[in-house]
């Protein structure tokens, strides 16, 4: 009983432990964001660096850092993303549901193995694969776009979604669907009326996973995009994400530049976005769950 005692203590202290280095993982990053962005706002303001629309830090005469194109463009990508994938996820997850488990369990760890494709490879196929089906479509001089990104995103968030979705699915109470059932309705309203709705939390905690996904990916949208860092007035314009620009100029800035204060300044915007679009998901999740859904 003692040894038992022990063992329950010793897992318990190191699990907590565990999440303790998670916290203060992220507080340190936060924090050697924040400071160094403090750093660039010294001789970059605050106003311009949100407002202005030009980033182009290498210029001969005055250089500009302006985020507001990139802001528009990571949003832009993002929501052309979720726009896709939520449906498509949603309802692939619904099919897999309603099929036999023993063709359930083939075509869900096909589809999750997506997951392990490399970004790189993703954004070559669409370079060669999706840029020119987009180009011949919508009659453009070339399909590296913020439509082309959006496909791209898509495609890497759905593996997520359709797993998360899925087994939240599974978890609603067998009894809620065999009433439904006794009542009359057949499968396709009881998945609309009773399953759906009974797993909503489940459903938006995957939507916020593949959110997340997108808007942190760096490779696809670096590759498939076109990097232009113009505002973007429609999808089909090229595009430059704040991840893409992170990844391309760090590697070769000179160090303690304003331009390298800048760009984690940069990182910092898109970390405060992300832990909001996080924090705003659990409270909303949250609500659901209270409800019973």
């Amino acid at each position: 009983m003692k040894r038992r005692l022990f063992w329950d203590r010793f897992f318990e202290k190191l699990l907590s432990g565990a999440a303790w280095v998670s916290v203060l993982t992220l507080a340190g990053i936060f924090l050697m964001l924040f400071f160094n962005s403090m750093r660039a706002f010294q001789t970059i303001s605050i106003a311009e660096f949100f407002s202005a629309a030009a980033w182009n830090p290498a210029a001969f005469g005055e250089a500009t850092y302006g985020i507001g194109a990139m802001l528009l463009s990571t949003f832009m990508v993002t929501l052309g993303a979720m726009l896709i994938v939520v449906p498509l996820g949603i309802g692939t997850t619904a099919f897999l549901s309603k099929l036999p488990r023993r063709a359930r369990n083939i075509l869900k760890p096909a589809i999750e193995m997506l997951a392990a494709v490399p970004s790189v490879v993703i954004g070559f196929l669409g370079i060669v694969l999706v840029a020119p089906a987009l180009s011949q479509w919508f009659n453009l001089p070339h399909g590296l776009n913020a439509l082309n990104g959006a496909i791209l995103l898509a495609v890497m968030a759905l593996p997520t979604l359709i797993s998360v979705t899925e087994d939240a699915i599974h978890a609603v109470p067998k009894h809620y669907k065999e009433a439904s059932y006794a009542l009359g309705a057949n499968r396709w309203e009881t998945l609309i009326r009773v399953t759906l709705p009974s797993c909503t939390s489940g459903i938006l905690v995957a939507v916020m996973l593949g959110l997340g996904r997108a808007l942190g990916e760096t490779m696809t949208v670096l590759m498939a995009t076109g990097n232009a860092t113009a505002m973007p007035h429609d999808f089909f314009e090229s595009v430059r994400t704040i991840t893409a620009t992170v990844a391309i100029e760090m590697g070769e800035v000179p160090f303690g530049t304003p331009h390298y204060y800048s760009l984690f300044a940069c990182a910092l915007v898109l970390f405060l976005i992300t832990l909001l679009v996080n924090v705003i998901a659990e409270r909303v999740a949250a609500g659901f769950r209270k409800k019973g859904q």
